[in-house]
């Protein structure tokens, strides 16, 4: 495999998930994880396959204050914040026949094992999107891949996650 050649995605599964689902891991997501509310991280697009989110520049969040810079460290958590969603997401889709509660009751059981971001470009714009997508789920382990995006498109951080689901 060559170095440009993409990686594989998991198999995008044929589920649309109801209204309830989509609210109850916003409410989760946005408002129970009160670091997430800090960071204004908000999802835009919640998907099995792919989720995506955006954070608006706030001077809070300012890493480098003579470059008005956004600090490595929103990035990271973001980045992160975002890989548990895309695994919550395949979750939900794979156990459609479960209640509602149920499904968003496993959010609680998942957790970060291992992180790694790429810091490829500086984190300067209004606002910046944030797009996660599982590469695997086990029934253990899932492993994602994220990535950190200017209000332009341009890609200026990427991840790899690995997350304890069970």
């Amino acid at each position: 495999m060559s170095n440009n050649t993409p990686i594989p995605a998991i198999t995008p599964v044929e589920v649309e998930f109801e209204a309830e689902f989509v609210a109850g891991l916003k409410l989760i997501f946005e408002e129970k994880i009160s670091f997430n509310r800090v960071l204004g991280l908000k999802i835009t697009s919640l998907m099995p396959e792919r989720v995506v989110g955006r954070i608006d520049m706030n001077p809070q969040l300012v890493g480098h204050y003579s470059h008005n810079r956004l600090h490595g460290g929103v990035i990271s958590a973001g980045l992160d914040a975002m890989g548990g969603l895309a695994v919550m997401a395949a979750i939900g889709a794979r156990h459609m026949d479960e209640t509602l509660q149920q499904r968003l009751g496993r959010f609680s059981k998942l957790g970060t094992i291992d992180l790694r971001i790429d810091y490829l470009r500086p984190g300067l714009g209004t606002h910046f999107e944030l797009r996660a997508e599982v590469m695997r789920l086990g029934s253990r382990v899932a492993s994602t891949r994220m990535e950190f995006l200017d209000s332009e498109g341009k890609l200026l951080s990427t991840g790899a996650g690995a997350y304890i689901v069970s």
